[in-house]
């Protein structure tokens, strides 16, 4: 089906709810209630997620959606703080609007639900909210009335469903794989710390060693009794740690990307939002902090101890304000110290070596002078028992990434009519 064939209908058209539910912000107190409100920050890439919701009193819930009440399948618009982010309503649970949210139900005879996700997520309609924000704001925002406005191209319902439903296919797998990632990484951290906090690894006869009475020693340097013959050292004896540039290279329209601590996600590297940098900046960052496939990326500030290990073959960023741990001199070392950075003792060390008031941030000598526990026995028997755990998280990882890719070059076509989905 050709695009041209398509009408351009206005989104009033096609919704029987569009409303801006409730002027408010987060109440102050947390009640123990199921009434939860979405605010802006939960809402991006498609996605709500409801970690960190408020909630409040039924009263409270009861006055504040006398407007308008959230139904699954209903698609959600940050208008502003961020502008322009979507969510699909995919759950049951009792939730309400915070203020800087559109309200989206679509007629179910004119229009499906996930299409209109996936309409909003295009670079048409990308396109038109920056058409409609409000230029003469200090904050980029969309007026309410304007959010009425939004045309987008109908194809017939049943092509609405066709062309949602492998987008949407897509993605339910990314999501699926994200889930086996959080499970495979739980796994190794389980061990971990059965191994390396508890002591209980497999001493010589298979046993657990310190429930089977291996012989503890007490530790003055950390404060607390450990295996007999253990020791302990700094990292940065152990492996390099190095950090990217403190500097704000000028951003440009096209180069290479500056990774910062907010673009470490454990899906992957946050390439979309990152900013680009020119080539000459780009070797001067790497001069200083050249990242290579296996290091460990750990962010230094705002939201600290963010970890992503590179398995990434081609490399073509840059970082700032991110430690980097490099393999090179350790390579067998290297997921024992990505579930080390994660791990309890980390955590511990952190909350002493943290600094600032306004915003917090941790020293590139305190990364390096973190005291580690090290027996290189214990240490490589670990690293074999996790192996495939770490190989499978990296196959997932990559996978992902692609069917990214696949996700991401198929929803405009989609959207457009270039690209049509034939029935099987």
């Amino acid at each position: 089906m050709a695009v041209n064939s398509w009408s351009r209908i206005q989104i009033s058209e096609l919704c029987d709810v569009i409303v801006d539910c409730v002027n408010k912000t987060a109440p102050s107190l947390d009640y123990e209630t199921p009434f939860k409100m979405i605010r802006t920050a939960n809402i991006k890439k498609g996605r709500i997620n409801l970690d960190g919701c408020r909630s409040v009193s039924k009263e409270t819930y009861e006055k504040w959606t006398r407007r308008a009440t959230v139904d699954e399948g209903d698609v959600l618009l940050t208008r502003e703080a961020p502008m322009g982010e979507i969510g699909l309503v995919n759950f049951q649970e009792t939730v309400f609007l915070g203020q800087r949210i559109m309200q989206y139900r679509a007629n179910p005879n004119k229009l499906d639900s996930d299409y209109l996700l996936y309409a909003f997520l295009s670079p048409d309609l990308q396109y038109q909210f920056k058409r409609h924000n409000n230029s003469g704001s200090t904050v980029s925002h969309i007026k309410v009335p304007d959010c009425s406005k939004f045309e987008i191209s109908l194809p017939s319902l049943i092509e609405q469903k066709k062309i949602s439903k492998v987008l949407r296919d897509l993605d339910k797998k990314i999501e699926l794989n994200n889930k086996i990632n959080a499970e495979l990484e739980a796994m190794a951290k389980l061990i971990y710390d059965y191994w390396f906090v508890q002591f209980d690894f497999p001493d010589a006869n298979g046993k657990p060693y310190k429930s089977s009475g291996g012989k503890m020693v007490y530790n003055k340097e950390l404060k607390r009794e450990i295996p007999d013959g253990w020791g302990v050292d700094i990292i940065n004896n152990i492996i390099e740690v190095k950090d990217g540039t403190h500097d704000s290279p000028k951003a440009k329209e096209s180069g290479y990307p500056l990774i910062t601590s907010k673009h470490l996600k454990l899906e992957g590297l946050d390439f979309e939002n990152a900013n680009l940098i020119s080539k000459e900046d780009y070797k001067n960052v790497n001069k200083r902090s050249k990242v290579d496939t296996g290091d460990i990326l750990f962010s230094m500030i705002g939201s600290i101890g963010e970890i992503y290990k590179v398995d990434e073959k081609n490399i073509n960023f840059a970082i700032k304000n991110v430690a980097l741990y490099k393999s090179s001199k350790k390579p067998e070392y290297i997921n024992f110290i990505y579930t080390f950075l994660k791990s309890y003792d980390m955590q511990r060390y952190m909350g002493n070596v943290t600094s600032g008031s306004i915003q917090k941030f941790i020293g590139l000598g305190a990364l390096r002078n973190m005291p580690i526990l090290v027996n290189d026995d214990v240490i490589m028997k670990f690293v074999k028992t996790t192996e495939y755990l770490f190989q499978k998280k990296t196959l997932i990882k990559l996978e992902n990434q692609e069917l990214t890719k696949l996700r991401d070059w198929l929803l405009p076509m989609l959207m457009n009519g270039q690209v049509t989905v034939k029935d099987t």
